[in-house]
């Protein structure tokens, strides 16, 4: 449970904190570029998911979100695993859930405001993101990476002939 503390809450003051800032100081019309031609910092506000797929749909991400948040919860208190990757992969994910829940219940939308180009094709530029966005992305390589190792943990001793 240390692992909320320390990864889950913080991340989570973080993705709220940028997010505030975002909201403060970034005008919704006008980038704030970082790096040129690479690297922005805007002001999007999402009612979809990611991608800004589903748009229009916040209280079915809302009560998605919800259920995903209550069931995560649970598997990080009652899990048995002590493998690192899962609880890592739980806590990020809970600190997602959290960040883009918050926005959805205090201003009907996500607002997003990292924008990157990376100048290839169909992704150019690729969409917004926010932290929570990358909490949940960083869960998800996570989860895969417990989900290999368990796996080989779990498959029986068979030589190759």
């Amino acid at each position: 449970m240390r692992i909320f503390f320390y990864l889950t809450l913080p991340l989570y003051v973080l993705d709220q904190v940028t997010k505030y800032l975002v909201l403060r100081f970034i005008d919704p019309y006008e980038p704030d570029p970082i790096v040129p031609d690479f690297f922005s910092i805007v002001h999007v506000t999402n009612t979809g998911a990611a991608f800004g797929k589903f748009q229009n749909n916040n209280g079915f991400f809302i009560a998605l979100s919800c259920v995903a948040l209550i069931v995560a919860a649970v598997l990080l208190v009652r899990g048995s695993s002590t493998d690192p990757w899962r609880r890592v992969a739980l806590a990020l994910l809970m600190a997602g859930i959290l960040g883009n829940l918050t926005d959805r219940l205090v201003h009907g939308h996500v607002i997003d405001f990292l924008l990157f180009n990376l100048h290839i094709p169909f992704a150019n530029p690729w969409p917004a993101f926010n932290v929570a966005d990358s909490c949940i992305c960083i869960a998800v390589v996570c989860f895969m990476v417990y989900s290999f190792r368990d796996s080989r943990r779990l498959a029986p001793n068979e030589s190759v002939d």
